[in-house]
């Protein structure tokens, strides 16, 4: 299926000659390939055809049909749709490769109508993720910022907010890596990178470990990080305040503050498993090795949990993650796991920390993401909690640590799984995302730290939207939600007007009956996306 996006300053509806003067016709594939044409006669009937009138700069109608029928599918009223104050801001993601690894910009034309198109429905901002690997590639010290500038000043000019996201990690799914000069490292000490019990390395993240090591050229990954920060803050002060509100800085794998305990993906296509410690890289040793030998235990510092179970094995049938008098219970426990999450808590205050230094004196918020690791949380041990570091348990609270670090440093936190629900989780998972999300939440609340939202991924959770909106009427302090993000899914006819409608129900109040799309468009839409479903 291809999405046409098609965008203009003038566009009549019901006419077959429609022309974009400005960006031309963008089609979407499902790779996010852009197809740029000069006429709609051109145009595919499969295609989802986006029709933005911007006479006034508040109309938006959408058609799941072909771009020469003239009947619309949703028309919306005349109302604004920016944010009331004091209201949840709406943010949505930019593509992983919006700028490709060569720093130019995928799909240009087809991100300028997809910006326009929200910018035109009454979303706030974007987020754009900048990478590591695209802007410092060959050499330490040496950026390139180019394709992220121009994006910035796309923004800029359609007078867009913009939240960037510092990467610095490696992206399989958007085919970035870490810088080059980085890896070459990383040929020659491996170290730097994480290591599970089977001498697996995983190389889209350096090890938390090393962050205060000098590993890099005789720096340490925190300095090289600042320094990073330092040249992004130089190359984007025009944008500074005023179009860049935020910047959330990448904590780990996925940019996300946990271990990578579930990155092998040839077994953990299931629910069984709760993933691997990620203690066994040099650098990660030599620290449980002194930690064991201040504890007066040095034999408890040879290695992680003998007994933990692996990527593929059902936590409960070990011994360290037994529901009862299972190791994680046992003294033992406590120190290996004491230790582990204070390797993640201090990496994670070691970033925020130079983050906060860095844009102390704009006027900008600055973010870390938490993941919403809700499988086994049903357990009294919370298996998969424990191996991607955070220490909570049915007996321990382990995200009173993680949050105090976030307040500490006055940052906020970004927690996505927004659109999960219990009752759609896999009984064998003994799953609970309501219930991990309540308890973040209650833990930021009572430590004054403001949490930001973000829903799972585009169109992945049924009645996604309703629960998003569950969740934002609950929390009434939530001020900002990221949905993630643009591509061919997000603009798909399944996807979009579902999208559409949950913009209007954030940014507006109820329509008034002479606003409602009538019986005979409800009906021209069914039958328009009853034929392309055909």
């Amino acid at each position: 299926m291809e999405v046409s996006v098609m965008g203009s300053s003038q566009v009549n509806l019901g006419r077959n000659d429609l022309v974009c003067k400005e960006v031309g016709n963008c089609c979407f594939t499902k790779s996010f390939n852009s197809n740029i044409s000069s006429s709609s006669s051109s145009l595919k009937s499969s295609k989802l055809c986006i029709k933005l009138r911007s006479k006034s700069l508040n109309r938006f109608s959408l058609k799941a049909s072909s771009c020469s029928q003239p009947e619309p599918l949703i028309s919306k009223n005349n109302r604004e749709t920016k944010t009331t104050d004091g209201g949840v801001k709406l943010f949505v993601g930019l593509p992983l490769d919006t700028v490709s690894s060569t720093n130019t910009i995928n799909h240009a034309r087809a991100i300028a109508v997809g910006l326009k198109a929200l910018k035109l429905l009454g979303v706030d901002g974007i987020e754009l993720p900048v990478w590591w690997g695209v802007v410092e590639k060959e050499t330490r010290g040496k950026y390139d910022w180019t394709g992220y500038l121009a994006l910035a000043e796309i923004i800029q000019k359609l007078g867009l907010k913009l939240h960037v996201s510092l990467c610095f990690h490696a992206s399989e799914e958007a085919k970035i890596q870490l810088p080059e000069w980085v890896s070459q490292i990383g040929e020659s000490d491996p170290s730097i990178f994480f290591k599970d019990q089977s001498g697996q390395h995983y190389k889209d993240s350096l090890s938390f470990a090393a962050t205060d090591v000098p590993v890099l050229d005789g720096k340490t990954p925190v300095q090289v990080y600042k320094e990073f920060c330092e040249s992004f803050k130089t190359a984007f002060s025009p944008f500074m305040g005023s179009t860049i509100t935020g910047i959330s800085v990448g904590l780990g794998p996925e940019g996300e503050l946990r271990y990578p305990s579930h990155h092998n993906p040839s077994k953990m296509n299931n629910h069984q498993g709760a993933g691997e410690f990620q203690c066994y890289d040099k650098y990660m040793l030599s620290s449980l090795k002194q930690y064991a030998e201040s504890n007066g235990n040095p034999l408890w510092g040879l290695g992680g949990p003998h007994d933990a179970p692996g990527y593929d094995q059902p936590p409960m049938t070990s011994t360290f993650f037994k529901e009862n008098e299972g190791s994680w219970e046992t003294t033992y426990g406590n120190f290996f796991l004491s230790w582990y999450s204070e390797q993640l808590i201090s990496h994670g205050s070691r970033l925020l920390s130079l983050a906060s230094e860095t844009f102390h004196d704009v006027p900008i918020s600055i973010c870390g993401k938490v993941p919403l690791v809700h499988s086994w949380y049903k357990t009294r041990s919370h298996p998969s909690e424990l191996t991607a570091g955070f220490y909570n348990t049915a007996n321990r609270d382990g995200y009173v640590e993680v949050v105090e670090m976030f307040a500490k440093h006055s940052c906020q936190i970004i927690l996505p799984g927004m659109d999960l629900s219990d009752n759609l989780q896999p009984n064998k998972s003994l799953s609970s995302p309501e219930l991990l999300v309540a308890q973040i939440t209650s833990c930021c609340r009572k430590h004054g730290v403001e949490m930001l939202g973000q829903n799972s991924m585009v169109a992945n959770a049924p009645n996604g939207f309703e629960q998003i909106k569950k969740k934002l009427s609950s929390e009434k302090e939530m001020s900002l939600f990221t949905y993630q993000r643009m591509g061919a899914d997000f603009f798909s006819p399944e996807h979009f007007p579902a999208f559409t409608q949950f913009v209007r129900s954030l940014n507006q109040p109820e329509l008034d009956s002479d606003d409602q799309p009538t019986k005979q468009e409800e009906r021209v839409a069914s039958n328009h996306l009853q034929m392309q479903a055909a």
